[in-house]
């Protein structure tokens, strides 16, 4: 027996008709690069998108098609996207800051037709286009003469909601970058998990800074579950040094934010040199890397502002768990509930974890035992776009995220490492993350990055790589003094490295397969066996 309710297609177009309908003088900010904030609202974003859509249709951009976008976060760039999904092309954002050559795989990958672009790009593009011959068309964000012709008035939706809505690709630190491509159901669904209360917890009464680029898996989600509740909506665009953050937080009333650790590091950083403030900043998400305790009590001792860690990938929508108190935890202390917030959550409703060993055997959830963290559910890839990577779940539909993590009795998952990061010492796993988000916490280190590196006994030992604050001098064993008695005594690295920089990758982590190659040829300086 069917019920008897209204069939209701799950398409990402009705989130923006009801921001435009219910919330439509709610406040869409935008910054440019050279410092310029433009206003405009979700009922005059809705029009603008809508004039997209039949710009795109006048182009040739049928249901299916790919259209490109490329550039940062900005009230353009959601008019693009909203015009592009809501007559069924598929939205496909391309990350500015990759390698020239992983973008002309991508774009090629995907047979992109046309590309929309922040002016900025222009340059980038003028060296890549010979190179990707199914692009008809480059058009810049806010060429006022390809939209103004058109009518604001058009026909959304009127698809099925397992049609494709959008194309990510993964980053690609190991082979060619992956494209994963959503469904309108599943980012629908996504956006409906995130707003729980254990999530993100967003509202018609926060100032949402949308510090996750556009181009990195939705943004978060946050492009779809802001309109979805009215939030008002602050685009940062290229500016994203602590100063610029600090300033749009202050004269915007931002009250949620959501960003990777080096931002938030940035951003304290500005504060404790010119003595700032926070004064409407309530939460923040973090999430791209795991979050360093000194960060989580920065924020919370100086600004009292509560950090959320999330983790997510590409493939999962992104996000998937998110480290809320249960009642049991929240009960405690600050102090007693910072070990929790170190992990990186309990799952989002929908959704369902495990961890393995290497021959796929699930392992307890005692919070000590490590494996691969496996996912499913309606927001987790099933598969790759173009077939890349072959059949990429278990027998049980589970589908191995390539991390290696805990889980606790509480529910709790924790990151230990990603599985090629992991540092295999006397068969014993070492966390490279657990050491560096506690030595990066020394007063001296702006950055902290560990790996594993052979020993011809140990198989592998650590090394840890510093980077210092500007003015700042160090001895390595300053740093493994303080790591004594903060980690296992075998995790103790061998070394301390300091160096001038330590890499991001286009999202913002520490890129270490570009560590590895830079460390290439090193040898410890002690091969005898760790003091155990």
């Amino acid at each position: 027996m069917d019920g008897l309710m209204q069939n209701w297609s799950m398409t990402l177009d009705r989130m923006l008709d009801h921001a435009a309908r219910w919330h439509g003088e709610r406040e869409i900010v935008s910054r440019s690069a050279d410092g310029i904030v433009d206003r405009t609202t979700y009922a005059q974003l809705h029009g603008r998108a809508k004039q997209a859509s039949n710009a795109l249709i006048a182009a040739g951009i049928r249901p299916g098609d790919r259209v490109a976008t490329l550039g940062w976060n900005s009230a353009r760039h959601l008019e693009i996207w909203y015009g592009a999904i809501g007559i069924g092309a598929v939205l496909h954002t391309l990350n500015p800051r990759l390698f020239p050559e992983q973008i002309v795989y991508i774009i090629n990958h995907a047979s992109d037709r046309i590309i929309l672009a922040d002016p900025a790009c222009a340059d980038l593009l003028g060296e890549i286009l010979p190179q990707c011959p199914s692009v008809e068309q480059v058009i810049f964000l806010g060429d006022e003469d390809w939209i103004a012709p058109h009518s604001t008035e058009c026909a959304w939706g009127g698809f099925d909601e397992n049609t494709a809505a959008g194309l990510c690709y993964t980053s690609g630190t190991t082979g060619n970058p992956k494209g994963i491509l959503y469904s309108h159901r599943s980012n629908y669904l996504h956006a409906m998990m995130t707003l729980q209360a254990d999530a993100l917890a967003l509202s018609a009464r926060d100032t949402v800074l949308l510090c996750v680029p556009m181009y990195h898996a939705n943004a978060w989600g946050v492009v779809y579950s802001a309109p979805m509740v009215g939030a008002k909506l602050v685009l940062p665009g290229q500016r994203m040094d602590g100063a610029s953050i600090h300033e749009l937080i202050e004269t915007e009333g931002v009250t949620y934010s959501s960003a990777v650790p080096t931002v938030w590091q940035m951003l304290l950083t500005h504060l404790k040199e010119t003595g700032g403030k926070l004064t409407t900043l309530q939460r923040v998400t973090v999430g791209g890397a795991a979050c360093p305790e000194s960060l989580i009590r920065a924020l919370h001792d100086d600004h009292g502002v509560d950090v959320v860690q999330g983790w997510g990938m590409t493939e999962t929508s992104p996000l998937a768990t998110v480290s809320v108190s249960t009642p049991q935890i929240a009960a405690l202390s600050f102090d007693e509930q910072v070990p929790y917030k170190l992990k990186q959550g309990r799952l989002l409703c929908n959704l369902d974890l495990k961890i393995t060993d290497d021959a796929g055997q699930r392992l307890p959830h005692d919070g000590k035992t490590f494996g691969r963290l496996m996912i499913k559910g309606p927001t987790i890839a099933a598969a790759y776009f173009g077939g890349e990577g072959g059949d990429v779940l278990d027998e049980e539909g589970f589908f191995d995220t390539g991390d290696v993590s805990t889980i606790d009795t509480a529910g709790y998952m924790q990151i230990t490492d990603r599985a090629k990061d992991v540092i295999k010492s006397g068969g014993e796993w070492i966390s490279s993350m657990d050491v560096e988000n506690i030595a990066v916490g020394h007063p001296k280190a702006e950055l902290c990055a560990v790996i594993g590196v052979a020993h011809p006994k140990w198989d592998e030992r650590p090394v840890l790589l510093v980077m210092l604050k500007p003015g700042e001098v160090a001895e390595k064993q300053e740093f493994l003094d303080f790591l004594q008695g903060k980690i296992a005594r075998w995790w103790t690295p061998d070394d301390v490295v300091f160096v001038d920089e330590i890499p991001l990758g286009a999202t913002g982590k520490i890129d270490k397969k570009l560590i590895r190659q830079r460390m290439a040829g090193y040898v410890l300086p002690d091969a005898s066996a760790p003091n155990r």
